[in-house]
Order: C-alpha cells, then structure tokens, then sequence
C-alpha cells in the first residue's frame, strides 16, 4: 500500500517528520518498504516536504489498504482527532436504477448499493491525477479517478457504468450462466462459470463481480450517465473467481481479504461529493441500497486480568478503552465474573480480523508498545504437558537418521504425474488436482520417494557423489488417502574413499581410485538402526517386482515386524533397489551409474508396532559366561538368511541368546545355486553356567531343524 504523506496529513493533522512517522508505523506493527520522496501536489497546501510510504499490509489487516485506515492508526498512535472525508447528503427521492439480487446471488453478495449521476467526462484536475500517480494508479478521465480514489482514500472499492449502454438500463447481481462470456476492460473475452458472479442488466453480463467491469459498460468520453456501483462481495467467491480467470486487480486484492460490509452507502456518498467537488457530475436522485440480511456487529469480551496474564505487564485500566475507541472500537464498561475490569467491546465493520479477546488483547500491546513487554519467561504455575506421541515418534526418528549420517530434506507434496506413477498400482489411484499451478504439480505425491529422487538429482548435477537424506511427511492415494511416511534414499558411495579398502568398492568417476559404494545393506541398516530405537524387532521378506514395481528385482525386500499376530498389520514398509529406469527418466546423470537404494516406512504402522520410547530392563549384567558356537551351512542361494535366523530361534528358545550372521559366500567348493552363510550363536542362562553337553545338544536341535526346514548342509 503507497501512502502519500500530505493526503495521510489531510485526515490527520500530525506534525512530525516523514521520518518520525515512518518509525512510529513500525513500532506498531507495520513493515515500511521504502520511503520515496514525492514532488508537490498540485493545488494542495503541504506542511513541508512529501513523499510516500510504502507499507507492507499483512492479510489480516485490509482496513489498512487504505488512506483513511492508516490514518485511523496513526491518529491512534499520536492521539490526534481523525478527520473523516466528506461525504454528500443522501437525497430521499429513489433511485434511477432498478438493483435486483437474484436468491442465487445472494451468498456471494449480501449488500449491493447504486446511484445514477450526470457526468462530464474529461481529464481529472491535476492534484487528484498526481495523488493517483502516487499510489500506483493511472489517471484514466474524472469519473473512473473518483471511483478509485474513493477506493484508496476508503479502502472499499467502486465501479461505474455507463447508464445508456445498460440493456434496459437496470443491474442484476446473478451467478453467471455456464460458457457465458464478458469481455472486460483489459480487452480480453473472458469464458465463465457458474459459480462465478457478476453484475448483469437485462441481457447479459456487463462485470465480473468483485474483479473488472465489463468494456461493453465501460465510461467514455461520449458517456452522460453513470450507474455507480458500490457493493460487498464474499471474499471465497472474488478470491475463486479472481483464480480461475487468472485475473488479479486492486478491487479483487481487496474484496478477497474482506471488505467493510457497512461501507458501500459511505463509499457512494464519498464519490458524489467529489464529483461535484471537481465538477465533473452531480446526484441524479438518491442511493438504492439492497441489504435484505443485515449483519449483527461483532461484540468480544476483553479482561483486564486476561490482558496481564497474556502480556505479562499490567497496563493501565484507562489506557485501554482509550486506545480502543480511537481505533474505531465501540467499549462498554464492566465487571467481569471475579469483580474486576473488563469491557464489553464492538468491533467496527472494518476490523474483519477482531473476533476473539486474544485479538483485542494484540491491539493494546501494539499500541502500549511492545518494546515496553517483558523479555522474561512467565513463571510456570503447572507443569509443562507432556509431547503427544506422534511429536515424540518424529523426534525420535529425527535423531537416529541424522546419527545415521542422513540429512533431512523437505520436499514438496505435490510433484508432476510421470514421476508418481510408477509409485501406485493404477493411475486410478492418483490423488490428482482439479487445478494445478503447472504440469509438475499436478498430483499430490503417493510416495516420498520421487521428491527424495529429485533432490538426490539435484546434488548429483553439482558434484555432489555421497548423498544420504530422509524426509518425514504425508503421502496421499485414492486407495488409502492420506498416509504418513518417513523415507529414506542412498546413493553413491557408503564411506569417504581410502587406499585401504578394498572389500566391496566400484570404479570411481573418470577411473579415478576405488570408492567404498552404497548397497541394500546401507539401507537395510538405516532401517534396523530405526525400527530398533524405536522398540521394533524388524524381519526383511523378498518380494517379486509385481508387488514393488519401482524397485529392482532380487534387491527389494518388504520390512515386518517380527511377532506382529496379524500378517497383514505387521508391514511396516519396504527397502531395496530403486529401479534403474525411474532414476533415469527423473535425469540422473548417465556418467555416474552406481545404484540408488530407498526404503520407506508407514508411520502409523510404526506406532502401531512399536513404543514410545526404548526402555531398558532394571536388570544387572549377567552373572554367568557365556558359550560361543559357529556353524556355517549351504542353503539355497535364495533363501533369505533371516529366515535361517529365525529357524535357528525357534530350535533353542531357552538358552540361545543371539544369533548373528558374520559371512556369506558363494564361488569355489560350494555347489552351484548355493551359498555359504556362517552365524555365530551365543548360549547363556541367568540362573547357573551352561555345560558344553546342553550346549551340544542345542547345536544338535538346531542342526536337525535346519536340515529338515531348508535342507542345509553343513561345512
């Protein structure tokens, strides 16, 4: 919002700097962009020097997209009487339009004021044009300025129509007719809807309601008559229309953060006056105003109490209905349910964002001064309530991902459909919008993988090898609608390069040295190292590419939770290969070849599954030694070797401890088809040592159930 200084001064007689005034602005709440300075208006005296301030409006606040309304504030601030703009008498004859608010209409615009007016239509006088200027509007001829003066000057706006061209010369507010079209004053043929509204005459369309007028209406120089046009429309309706038609003007910016519904009488009468104030037209009879519903003003409660505890200070009990009917506020006096202060207070039809006590109690702060607020924490009279659980699961998974070495990336929640696809079973499933900003967000995102995908893209075209990130947020499908997920995607290599290592390593990029690389085990790791803070036993099951088409074949695997008693509630999620294709349609670069390993977990399930918190059993160590046992077997080489640890389980609950695998081989002495897997089993009981005999007859069991469940044989 441009404000020029000496039009602010008009209603406000305050005698201080362009400086001054700025800073006071700001230290009640307003962000001040820029202060320009303006040459001399002309035909109006100034008290020094002009310019114009540039303020920042925050959406709650539309009565200060106005002249009148930040001189409202800084009558507020200096206590100086606000001087309003005057308005013309209200003649009593009727008015020269017929106005008609078709039952249709009536939602989307409850108030509709007219009047008609004698005009000359020619240039503007020269102080009006320059204050127009000021504020980013151009001049166009005397009776358009008036309108969007009012408009700046009140904040509500206006709109005129030539009388003449009306097609039966009355106004109709109605929904527009599906594939109705108007061409509006910016010359464009605009096709329509019928949710939109407009203002009509007795054939068609002459205005967008709330956004432009129509050419077909427009004032010209050859005009004699005007229809002005002064209304309320429902801020959902202008801001829905004014997207649809990508069509975004200074009457619409306003209308859409909510006008004043008791202005549009006050608006009619501010333009009268100033028609005949610069003689370009007169009153021709008086203002239809169609208000069938009229609207109850708003009336709050406000504690003094309620203000102490909420600031922290007490503020003078007669500071506050002061500020407040300065403010436009009408205040009653009276005890409140404890015997002490409190007002009865009714917000004007302007302040649209006053509804609640909280929001009279930020007016007094605003203008008691918040630097005179307390730095210091209010002393705690209950104790702090505890994090809910999901507050507490996040956290949780925050901390052990970035302990993994993972970085948390934030991505958005909507992305194009080619990259949602492979990521459901059908494109029936797609959660698609019904008007998306653009093609790359036309659907919202079934997996956090894509963005993750992306942005391992992203780092990858800067030079960026090693990329390890996660992401918690909410993925959205047809099937299971909206979802909560924690994802995780590796790439490249798995450790800074060394000499030394020389396990497991690829060629690096150019030949140059060997790079440790990434693999399912990395992944598969992230997700145990989480589900193990998190209280969860984990089990990896393979699965075949029909049921997780976007990873590879044998390098996916599908993560339960061991001990669920319900198969199908025991998935948490899955991990595994991302299919090379995916990555490369997403523009991976093709000189950097290595894979890309995911793995995405279902947060709902992991609370299901899971605790809040790992606890730890008030137990001493354990008092007895333990035995050590290693046996290496060849199984066939698809059997997953946590299926073989679970088989191992199940033959010794009572004294085995823990099973770990520590070596798995295939190639020369084992048959082809098979593989070698070596475990290491511990044995311990808490009441007495072990014998290597009961150790040996547990090794027996095992071997049993283990030749007899996979047919092993032992090395």
């Amino acid at each position: 919002m441009r404000v020029l200084v000496s039009w602010l001064r008009e209603l406000v007689p305050v005698r201080v700097g362009i400086d001054e005034l700025a800073d006071a602005l700001t230290r009640h709440g307003f962000e001040v962009a820029a202060v320009d300075a303006a040459p001399q208006v002309p035909g109006r005296a100034a008290d020094g020097p002009d310019a114009v301030l540039d303020l920042e409006i925050t959406t709650n606040r539309p009565d200060c997209l106005s002249v009148l309304g930040i001189a409202r504030e800084v009558s507020a601030i200096y206590g100086e009487a606000l001087r309003c703009p005057p308005l013309a008498a209200v003649s009593d004859a009727g008015a020269e339009v017929p106005v008609a608010i078709e039952e249709a209409g009536a939602a989307g615009c409850p108030r509709y004021a007219a009047s008609v007016a004698d005009v000359r239509v020619a240039p503007s006088p020269a102080w009006m044009a320059a204050r127009l200027e000021a504020a980013g509007v151009r001049p166009i001829n005397a009776v358009v300025d008036v309108t969007n003066y009012v408009m700046l000057e009140l904040g509500h706006p206006m709109h005129a129509f030539d009388l003449d061209r009306l097609a039966g010369r009355e106004l109709r507010v109605r929904p527009a007719r599906a594939g109705e079209t108007v061409r509006t004053l910016d010359g464009e043929e605009r096709t329509l809807r019928d949710d939109m509204l407009v203002i009509a005459d007795a054939a068609d369309a002459q205005a967008v309601a709330g956004v432009m007028g129509g050419a077909d209406s427009e004032v010209t120089v050859g005009t004699a008559r005007v229809a002005l046009e002064s209304a309320w429309f429902d801020p959902v309706s202008v801001r829905r229309t004014s997207r649809r038609l990508g069509l975004s003007t200074d009457a619409s910016y306003r209308f859409e953060r909510g006008a004043d519904i008791d202005a549009p009488v006050r608006a009619m009468r501010r333009a009268h006056a100033l028609l005949t104030e610069i003689g370009a037209g007169s009153p021709r009879g008086g203002i239809v105003d169609r208000y069938p519903a009229p609207r109850a003003p708003v009336t709050v409660g406000l504690r003094h109490a309620r203000i102490r505890r909420v600031l922290g200070i007490d503020v003078a009990r007669d500071f506050i209905p002061t500020i407040l009917e300065r403010l436009g506020f009408g205040v009653e006096s009276g005890p409140d349910e404890a015997g002490g202060a409190a007002w009865r207070v009714t917000a004007p039809g302007h302040r649209v964002d006053v509804s609640r006590e909280i929001d009279l109690i930020e007016e007094v702060a605003r203008h008691h001064g918040y630097h005179r607020l307390p730095s210091t924490f209010p002393p705690l009279r209950r104790p702090p309530a505890p994090r809910g659980a999901v507050l507490e699961q996040r956290r949780l998974l925050r901390r052990v991902l970035t302990a993994a070495g993972c970085s948390e990336a934030i991505t958005y929640g909507f992305t194009e459909e080619a990259a949602a696809r492979p990521f459901v079973q059908a494109d029936e499933d797609l959660a698609r919008l019904m008007n998306p900003l653009s093609e790359k967000f036309a659907v919202l995102r079934p997996s956090l993988i894509p963005g993750l995908l992306d942005a391992v893209v992203y780092n990858r075209r800067r030079g960026r090898r090693d990329v390890r990130l996660f992401e918690l947020g909410r993925c959205f499908t047809r099937t299971h609608g909206e979802t909560g997920a924690v994802a995780v995607v590796v790439a490249g290599p798995a450790a800074p390069e060394h000499w030394s290592d020389s396990r497991r390593w690829q060629e690096g990029e150019r030949g140059a040295g060997r790079v440790p690389a990434s693999d399912f085990y990395d992944a598969a790791g992230i997700v145990e190292g989480l589900l193990d803070a998190a209280g969860i036993e984990p089990s990896f099951e393979a699965v075949d590419g029909a049921a997780l088409p976007w990873l590879a074949a044998g390098r996916s695997a599908v993560v339960r939770s061991r001990g669920a008693s319900e198969p199908g509630a025991s998935i948490l999620g899955y991990a595994g290969q991302l299919a090379p294709g995916i990555a490369a349609a997403r523009g991976l670069p093709a000189a950097i070849g290595d894979a890309i390993y995911v793995a995405e977990l279902d947060l709902e399930a992991l609370a299901r599954a899971g605790r809040d918190r790992r606890r730890f059993a008030a137990s001493p160590p354990p008092r007895f030694p333990a035995i050590v046992r290693d046996v290496a077997i060849a199984v066939d080489r698809s059997l997953p070797a946590a299926t073989v640890r679970d088989t191992i389980r199940a033959a010794a609950p009572d004294s085995l401890v823990d099973v770990r695998a520590f070596d798995r081989y295939e190639g020369a002495g084992i048959a082809e088809g098979q593989v070698s897997l070596a475990f290491r089993l511990t044995f311990r009981r808490g009441d007495r040592t072990l014998t290597d005999p009961e150790v040996q007859r547990a090794m027996l069991e095992i071997g049993a159930a283990l030749r007899t469940t996979h047919q092993a044989t032992f090395r």
